[in-house]
């Protein structure tokens, strides 16, 4: 349901938000998670709706962020959950089946097994690096990364992740990278998701 690759996470209002995620696409972005954190309803709808339609062009999936409501009504392919939003229960029985449900881990393996039996399509886990979008965010490991693969689930890393320092995340089991400013606020977002495209193949070769 999802390819190994550079998860990109855009990085809430801009003007030029669906040029940016093209350029994040044709450099190679396997997912694209819509993260908004304004209320402005109407805006967050046709950017989404834009958005999953752009994302069907390049057969990748949109995810959206906290909100299943958006997802729904937007057409995206899925929604990304964390631990102050609602169950996979719920986001199942409004989304469908079908629907790609990631669930933030954070720090905590445990955390991870319940989102695994409890029918989640991907693990995130974080923070592993320091983030200039979550200054705050608790502090994963590597060792978290080996451990989550017995739950046979795709595995997101995300945290402060740079084309330097990524690869021994692939190393230690993380199936994409998600990047938010190391993408969205490059000078060439094009070629900075390209960076990040390039470690998966670096890995698959060697």
């Amino acid at each position: 349901m999802l390819r190994t690759g550079l998860y990109a996470i855009t990085d809430g209002p801009r003007h030029d938000l669906l040029e940016a995620a093209s350029a994040a696409l044709e450099g190679g972005a396997t997912v694209l998670q819509y993260r908004d954190k304004t209320h402005d309803a109407e805006r967050r709808l046709h950017e989404a709706s834009a958005l999953a339609g752009l994302c069907r062009k390049f057969d990748v999936p949109l995810i959206v962020n906290d909100d299943i409501d958006l997802a729904h009504s937007s057409g995206a392919a899925g929604v990304h959950l964390g631990e102050d939003d609602v169950g996979i229960a719920a986001a199942r029985a409004a989304l469908g089946r079908d629907a790609i449900i990631g669930v933030s881990c954070y720090d905590s393996l445990q955390r991870a097994r319940e989102a695994a039996g409890s029918g989640a399509d991907y693990l995130a886990f974080g923070a592993f690096f320091p983030s200039p979008t979550k200054p705050a965010a608790r502090h994963a490991t590597t060792a978290l990364l080996r451990d989550a693969r017995e739950f046979g689930l795709p595995l997101v890393a995300i945290g402060g992740i740079t084309p330097d320092n990524g690869g021994p995340l692939i190393d230690a089991g993380a199936d994409l990278l998600a990047v938010i400013s190391g993408v969205f606020g490059a000078a060439d977002v094009r070629a900075t998701a390209r960076q990040y495209t390039e470690l998966f193949d670096t890995d698959q070769s060697g």
